[in-house]
């Protein structure tokens, strides 16, 4: 057994990941047998670090080369769009938070507004950070388009 495979076999015991129930056995499962084909491959330090940052980005849905913006990558996802005077609305193919509609395109989570929530019923009170998305999220967007998010902390008024 590889140490990458001995190493994930203690994490996901760590965090309960195991065989007690049959949805967690499956996933346990699973997990160990894509580490073990990853395994298999013979990755030294570099190129199991490319593979993990390509094969991240792509399980994610993520583009690996910027957005260009050619009517190839756009799909129409609404007609009559209230607010527009075109009516249309458009997703992006290769990025499906990033949209195009008469005013322009822009990406709908660009921005992600974070807060300090505590209650005394989560981890006895200690503030931790929540995060979300509205529709002040919404960032320009020009082409060629690397994604971008930037974080902003959400101050109650």
């Amino acid at each position: 057994m590889s140490n990458l495979m001995k190493f994930a076999e203690s994490e996901l015991d760590l965090i309960g990941l195991n065989d007690d129930d049959e949805m967690n056995g499956m996933m346990r499962k699973h997990i160990l047998h894509m580490i073990g084909e990853f395994s298999n491959e013979g990755h030294s330090g570099f190129s199991a670090n490319y593979a993990v940052n390509l094969l991240s980005k792509l399980l994610k849905y993520e583009p690996l080369a910027p957005l260009t913006g050619e009517d190839s990558e756009w799909m129409e996802i609404a007609k009559e769009m209230s607010g527009s005077t075109n009516g249309t609305l458009y997703q992006n193919k290769r990025l499906g938070r990033v949209f195009k509609d008469d005013t322009g395109a822009y990406d709908s989570e660009g921005k992600i507004f974070w807060e300090w929530y505590s209650s005394p019923d989560v981890d006895d009170g200690k503030p931790y950070k929540t995060y979300f998305t509205s529709r002040d999220s919404r960032v320009p967007v020009t082409f060629p388009y690397t994604p971008t998010q930037i974080y902003e902390e959400r101050v109650a008024e």
